[in-house]
Order: structure tokens, then C-alpha cells, then sequence
């Protein structure tokens, strides 16, 4: 939904610099006046540009608003790097609680808190 919106967004804001653009200039901006002819000339030509202008610069800043309440909501799309990891799974370490086990023909050491020292753990062979 976001996409469509901030696609329509685009288009409108390059329809108003084209609008802006296709006006007469009226003179006084750094010293470039208006030409004699223009592209459209006349007081009717002049109205309608003026009011496209205001209905385009109305609807941007409407998707504006828009846009900016949804980015301000918690989105229910998470990204996978946020999800836990579920024990088990291919490729996932082991889980911290389980011990990893001892290499085959290595006395097994249990290093949690509370055990018996390695030396004192009897060893069968």
C-alpha cells in the first residue's frame, strides 16, 4: 500500500514542477522577466494553470500526510534477522542450555556451576 502511494506521490510531485514550470513568470525573479509570448497566453490559460497548480500542491501535501502516518505505524512485517531462532533448525547453533557434546574418546568435563572439579570425576575405561 505504501508503494502505490508513495509512487502517485512521485507523479504528482514531477506533475507540479511541470505545471510550476509551464507558468508565466511575472517578472523579478533575480532579474529574468517574462517574455512577450508565451507557451499559453491569456487570462483563462493563466486560471486554469492556477488552479491545477493548487489541486496538484493539495494532493501532494495530502500523500505527504499520508505517508508520513504510515511510516509513524509499527509495521506487522518484521525482518527475518529480528525472529528468533527456534533450536534444532539447519545450520543453527545448538542451544545454550544443552551442552555441546565431548569428541569421541575425550573424557567428557562438566564446567557449570556447582560440579564436581575434572579431577574428582570418576572416568570410566
Amino acid at each position: 500500500m505504501a508503494t502505490v502511494i508513495l509512487i502517485i506521490h512521485i507523479m504528482l510531485a514531477l506533475s507540479l514542477i511541470g505545471v510550476v514550470l509551464l507558468q508565466r513568470s511575472e517578472g523579478g525573479a533575480l532579474g529574468i522577466g517574462g517574455g512577450g509570448g508565451g507557451f499559453m497566453s491569456g487570462r483563462g490559460a493563466a486560471n486554469f494553470l492556477t488552479r491545477v497548480t493548487a489541486g496538484l500542491a493539495a494532493a501532494f501535501f495530502a500523500t505527504s500526510l499520508v505517508l508520513s502516518i504510515m511510516a509513524g505505524q509499527p509495521s506487522a512485517q518484521r525482518s527475518i534477522l529480528d525472529a528468533p531462532t527456534a533450536p534444532g533448525r539447519p545450520g543453527q547453533p545448538p542451544p545454550a542450555s544443552a551442552p555441546p557434546p565431548a569428541p569421541s574418546g575425550l573424557p567428557q568435563i562438566n564446567l557449570t556451576p556447582g560440579a564436581p572439579e575434572p579431577s574428582k570425576v570418576p572416568q570410566s575405561k
